[in-house]
Order: C-alpha cells, then structure tokens, then sequence
C-alpha cells in the first residue's frame, strides 16, 4: 500500500514538473491584426544607429519641452556636447576587445584609466546639462525635470542592469 501512495506521489510530481514545459511546447498564435488591418509591430525594437537615436532624442526633447525656434541652437549646442563622437565610441568597443588579453593588473590599471575618463565625460555631460536647463523657461523646466524622474535612474539595460529582479541586497537580507 504505501509503495503505491509512494509511486503516486512521484508521478504526480513528475508530472506537476512536466507541466510548465507543455506550455511552451504549444505553437505561438499570431498577434491579432490592428483595427485598421495593418500588419502587427514586431516585437524587437527597430535598430538605430547612434545617428538616429541621437535625433529622436532631440526630437523628443523639442517637443515635450515645446522649444521655441530662438532655443533650437541651445538644443543643438545641448545634444552635440553630451554624446560621444564615433571615434570615443570605436575606442570604447576597441577597450573591450583588449580587456579580454590582459593580465589582471593590466586590466586593472585600464579600467582605472576609464573611470577618470567617463568621470571627465560626466562633468562635461553635467556642465552641458547646465547650461542647456539654463535657456529654459520654469515651464520647460519643470517638464525637464519630469523627463529626467520618468527615466528613473534606469541604465543602459533597464533598472537591473542585468542584476536579476533581485538587486542590490541590503544588510538585512545578508544574514
């Protein structure tokens, strides 16, 4: 009797582990068109080059902050001071490539001389910030600082950056 309440037991528990994956084993249905019979979106983002992601950027900042025609150059001035030209950006993916043959305190000593260089990218990043908040009126302001609280802190790859939904784990959680 109890090696068939075992036996049970260990079916139903191989079939409870089965049933996740029977989920994913189900063909995807097709997105449901749109109202107006157009295709869906497709899921992936549209790839940009830095170029163009550059001018969305400006372009959304024009207009939620509804810039006027005489702000355009401090907008201009603005963008061309916080990003990076293709030849940092070349640097940085060549930085990454090298990392990959050093010895530890070669590695080290990079990454140290990258800090000091993304320090000076911030302070120039700042200043540009400053003086670009400065040409706004309280209005554009205030929608400037929306903007920046919408984003949150979030980086590159989302709040986590590619830390799990766990984060960062505090003192209380270290014991």
């Amino acid at each position: 009797m109890k090696k068939i309440a075992v036996a049970a037991l260990a079916l139903a528990g191989g079939l409870a582990a089965l049933a996740p994956a029977a989920g994913v084993a189900q063909p995807r249905q097709a997105p449901p068109a749109a109202e107006d019979g157009r295709a869906p979106a497709p899921r992936m983002r549209e790839r940009l080059t830095p170029e163009q992601r550059i001018e969305r950027r400006a372009e959304r900042l024009r207009a939620t902050l509804q810039l006027q025609p005489a702000q355009d150059g401090a907008l201009r001035a603005y963008v061309a001071a916080i990003t990076p030209s293709a030849e940092q950006r070349a640097q940085r993916r060549q930085m990454r490539h090298d990392l990959a043959q050093m010895t530890t305190p070669q590695r080290l000593d990079a990454r140290k001389a990258r800090m000091a260089e993304r320090m000076a990218m911030f302070e120039r990043r700042a200043d540009a910030t400053k003086r670009f908040y400065g040409q706004l009126t309280p209005a554009q302001q205030k929608a400037f600082d929306a903007m920046a609280s919408e984003r949150g802190g979030r980086g590159k790859h989302g709040p986590h950056r590619g830390r799990g939904h766990g984060g960062h784990r505090g003192p209380a959680a270290a014991g």
